[in-house]
């Protein structure tokens, strides 16, 4: 049957979700639950990888009404996302089989780890903007748990924060849907967008208005201002494999959301020029350097690896708003090596609070004597994020870059590359003097340094997951030919 894997890469995760909760023999036993949820991770990365490989598919679920289809579809976009979420959640899968072991209700947590990844496949292989909608609205509120997980005050604070800002910035989208339905040619994602331009039932005016409420809703997700505020309440309280796939993956949900709704939906042209254009520009480019204005003022580790994410994520709105081929390569560039550095950031920052108790910036000296593989990675992973070559951080900003440069967006086409490079002395104003600190640090902190006394590096199970976005992030860092050949192809199809 044509299109069953676009099914089974959503079934997969989510049966195996319903049995980790209800088989026995699961719950009872740590090491076989854990060999079951690691089974599932690989299967769905092989699944994932053979519907990339298969040609493009489109399977109708059902219709409820012919405006109005619910179906999944393969196609350039959806593999690269889909490619991306499912690596990195299998990768942080396997790292928080030790993690976990210190932390209470496994079961339900690798419930919603896994369930959260078929809704994420179902949204990367959504065909229309209603299963898109549909599996948005879904994802966010099975993710919600991951928030909660250690049921504190504080967590439940988070969460309902979370789910407030993600129910609001979807409603927002929702809005847009609906006034795009009756005024497209398709219900069907169509490659440069479907829109009819000359038959709109309202001003145009009006509907650039409605476009951009439905692109900051979208946004929402991605952590970009004026809705970014979730963003650094939630991940920090999460496990850090949760806070690792919250941040690398699910941000990018909200660029995915915004991806088809102008390159599927609305096309590039409506926009390309108008205020709509500039306004969004506005928005990324000052949640670029708001979030890292803040994350250098965060003593936290995992609230300033927030506040990054904050900013870096924008760092891929900015290429996709710009509507340029070149700046859009350096967008889904950047889209990869952000998944891939700071899921490893956030794992290594797991380890420092799992083998130490850390939790602070400033409680970090020394801590690279004892722990050196640990801070080895996280300092790579740090340079790679400030975008420094050969690591892939440099290759996707400069493509961003020059992509602004030539694009002819007015004043953003100078604007843009400063705010980079400015943004780009301030990540590493605040992640490289914590790699510093922790190999060269002062004694300020006695009793922490006294108690440094043995390696601490955690368990290969932890460990391995880092070394592989490392490895990851120099290797494609140094050849990434293969990748900037397969987003060219896809962005040419898309103006």
């Amino acid at each position: 049957m044509e299109g069953l894997l676009l099914l089974v890469a959503i079934l997969l995760p989510a049966v195996g979700s319903l049995l980790v909760v209800f088989l026995p023999w699961l719950n009872e036993n740590r090491k076989d639950r854990n060999m079951f949820v690691g089974a599932i991770l690989v299967l769905e990365c092989i699944v994932v990888l053979m519907v990339a490989f298969d040609a493009e598919r489109t399977l109708v679920l059902f219709e409820m009404t012919k405006q109005l289809p619910i179906a999944l579809r393969s196609d350039g976009t959806s593999r690269v996302f889909s490619a991306v979420m499912s690596l990195m959640w299998a990768i942080s899968g396997f790292y928080s089989f030790e993690y976990m072991k210190h932390e209470q209700n496994e079961k339900t947590y690798y419930a919603f780890y896994l369930m959260t990844l078929a809704s994420l496949m179902a949204l990367t292989l959504s065909g229309t903007m209603v299963t898109m909608y549909l599996f948005f609205e879904m994802m966010t509120f099975i993710s919600v748990p991951m928030v909660l997980h250690n049921r504190t005050k504080e967590a439940v604070a988070a969460g309902i924060k979370y789910l407030i800002y993600s129910v609001a910035g979807a409603t927002m989208g929702l809005l847009g849907i609906f006034m795009l339905t009756p005024n497209i040619a398709s219900p069907y994602f169509v490659e440069g967008g479907s829109l009819l331009v000359d038959q709109l039932n309202v001003s145009h005016t009006a509907f650039q208005v409605i476009i951009l409420v439905t692109i900051i809703g979208f946004g929402t997700k991605a952590g970009m201002f004026p809705m970014h505020g979730w963003l650094p309440t939630a991940h920090p309280v999460a496990p850090s494999p949760a806070s690792a796939v919250l941040s690398g993956v699910i941000t990018k949900a909200g660029v995915l959301a915004i991806f088809r709704m102008i390159f599927y939906v609305i096309g590039p042209d409506f926009i390309r020029g108008t205020w709509v254009q500039w306004t969004l520009l506005g928005c990324a480019t000052l949640t670029v350097f708001m979030g890292s204005m803040l994350a250098l003022r965060e003593k936290t580790i995992k609230k300033r690896l927030a506040y990054s994410s904050v900013s870096q994520v924008s760092y891929v709105l900015c290429g996709v708003f710009i509507l340029d081929t070149m700046a859009l390569d350096g967008a889904l560039l950047q889209l990869v090596f952000h998944a891939l550095t700071k899921d490893a950031l956030f794992l290594c920052a797991g380890v420092i609070i799992y083998k130490l108790g850390i939790t602070r910036v400033d409680e970090m000296h020394n801590i690279g004597k004892v722990m050196p593989w640990t801070m080895w990675l996280f300092t790579i992973c740090a340079i790679s994020l400030v975008g420094i070559p050969p690591l892939g951080g440099f290759i996707a900003k400069w493509y961003i870059a020059e992509g602004a440069l030539v694009s002819g967006t007015t004043v953003f086409s100078w604007l843009v590359p400063i705010i980079l490079l400015i943004s780009a002395m301030l990540t590493a104003g605040y992640l490289l003097p914590p790699s510093v600190s922790s190999f060269f640090g002062g004694m300020a902190h006695g009793e922490v340094d006294s108690a440094l006394t043995q390696k601490m590096d955690p368990p290969l199970l932890m460990l391995i997951p880092i070394i592989i976005l490392t490895t990851a992030i120099l290797l494609l860092g140094i050849f990434p030919g293969t990748m900037i050949d397969v987003f060219t192809k896809l962005a040419n199809t898309l103006f």
